[in-house]
């Protein structure tokens, strides 16, 4: 009897490796790439091999003769690699008018994961409904937003601590969200609504998150002068509420705590080693974009004491531009040193002037390279856009590719090896996505063909949506997506 189960079980896997075959006995037609250096994931060194699939899943790697009616792809002088998956995507609402999504499945992104930062849809199940009901070029995962829900029971009256009462409902809140779909907790804890909340608020939420195998991530409550006590309290939640930490797009952005980030990975390390589940994404960009508002921390904003300081804190007013200003839109791309030269006043009273007029949003230029080659050099920091359709930072179109050209090939920060695990299945485990993030037979036919030597971005400040270069093919679920700059 063990003789015969080993013969059936070797018979299966035949059966797996060379391809199903139909009642008939005909082979079922698939893909194969050949002659590509596999680059699967795992981090393992790069290898020549073959890969086959039919439908939706991998079923061969290795050498792998073509069959009869099999789509035969030459991927000689290319990279295969698992489709990347971005763990702070921003396009939750933009997939409705874009589900072609092409900035985003032309860097060979075939999975993301919207909601953070503490804005999600809601209610969670019908944004998936939706979803479902209308398929994007690329798989969406959502996170239950904190400061989404902590409107929905504070309503206006968010500008305090919540009560035990409140909190309660708030957790009972994201126990529904979880329940609908979503995969965890996010905060935006250096936002309006977010920052009024207590450590004990958050703890409390994110342990209902917690108790359904979710996570929590966090834009932390700070991420310049006071990173430090921010990086404290994100790891203090995630202690206490018994879940994994993410923290959003890692950095240290003011002039205060540049050339630190080796103290922050040493913090996380040590929280790590005593057992706190800590790992964080950072997008390759030393510029962040965000909403003029979040320069000054005490939310003094017609202050010219706070806002002088908010100003000299990120280098400069000729640090920060102006990407949208619908009060002022000949303002955009400008910086605000420039625009107050051109208007002659100072560059605090422009500042005044603009939150008096409704605001705006910026691109901060605050981060140093040390600090981001710190992070990204860190086995526990994966790659993450926090970009998404139709965003005005060039990370919305270029994050992955500007990784493997300018990180990998370029300055030699990583192997290739390293950096694809950072987008592939070091995500997947965070996200427990068993399906994805490696080459491997049974495994899903996400999979991105790329030129290594010309892999690029080429989208700027000035230009955010010019695609990048170098992705020759995209398929997502074992259709393609993306053809040498044609989305399908």
């Amino acid at each position: 009897m063990a003789i015969l189960s080993r013969i059936l079980r070797a018979a299966a896997v035949l059966c797996v490796v060379v391809g199903s075959v139909s009642a008939h006995g005909a082979h079922t037609p698939g893909t194969v790439i050949t002659g590509a250096r596999l680059v699967d994931g795992t981090g393992a060194a790069a290898r020549r091999a073959d890969v086959r699939f039919e439908g939706d899943r991998i079923v061969a790697v290795g050498p792998v003769t073509p069959v009869d009616g099999d789509t035969v792809i030459d991927g000689t002088g290319l990279v295969l690699a698992p489709g990347f998956i971005d763990i702070h995507n921003h396009s939750t609402t933009a997939l409705d008018e874009e589900p072609g999504a092409a900035t985003q499945v032309s860097q060979g992104i075939t999975t993301i994961v919207v909601g953070a930062d503490g804005s999600s849809p809601w209610p969670i199940a019908d944004y998936l409904a939706t979803r479902r009901a209308h398929p994007a070029a690329l798989d969406v995962l959502v996170m239950a937003g904190h400061a989404t829900i902590r409107r929905r029971v504070m309503g206006d009256d968010y500008k305090r601590p919540a009560r035990g009462d409140e909190i309660t409902r708030m957790a009972d809140l994201v126990d529904q969200a979880m329940r609908e779909g979503a995969i965890g907790l996010s905060s935006g804890l250096e936002y309006e609504v977010g920052s009024y909340s207590e450590t004990k608020e958050l703890v409390a939420m994110a342990r209902a998150a917690g108790r359904h195998g979710g996570f929590y991530m966090s834009h932390i409550r700070d991420e310049a002068d006071r990173a430090f006590e921010a990086f404290t309290e994100a790891i203090a939640i995630g202690e206490q509420a018994h879940l994994p930490v993410q923290i959003s797009h890692i950095k240290l952005g003011t002039v205060g705590v540049w050339h630190k980030a080796a103290a922050v990975i040493k913090m996380i390390d040590d929280a790590r080693k005593r057992g706190v589940d800590v790992t964080a994404d950072c997008y390759p960009y030393d510029a962040w974009h965000s909403t003029i508002t979040v320069l000054v921390p005490n939310k003094r904003y017609d202050d010219p004491v706070s806002v002088g300081k908010a100003l000299d804190d990120v280098g400069g007013a000729a640090n920060v531009t102006i990407d949208r200003d619908e009060a002022h839109p000949e303002y955009e791309f400008k910086t605000l040193d420039a625009i107050a030269k051109s208007k002659g006043i100072t560059p605090v009273a422009l500042f005044v002037q603009i939150v008096k007029d409704g605001g705006a949003s910026v691109i901060g230029k605050s981060m140093v390279d040390d600090d981001i080659r710190a992070f990204y050099t860190t086995p526990w920091v994966m790659v993450g856009s926090d970009g998404g359709i139709g965003l005005r930072h060039p990370r919305s179109s270029g994050t992955f590719p500007r990784v493997l050209g300018r990180f990998v090939r370029e300055r030699h920060w990583l192997t290739l090896e390293q950096a694809v695990r950072k987008m592939t299945s070091f995500p997947a485990a965070r996200l427990k996505l068993t399906d994805r993030g490696i080459v491997a037979v049974g495994k899903r036919a996400d999979l991105v063909l790329f030129d290594p030597d010309t892999i690029a971005d080429r989208s700027t400040f000035t230009e955010p949506f010019l695609l990048a270069t170098g992705v020759r093919q995209v398929f997502h679920g074992g259709v393609s997506v993306w053809t040498s700059g044609a989305a399908k």
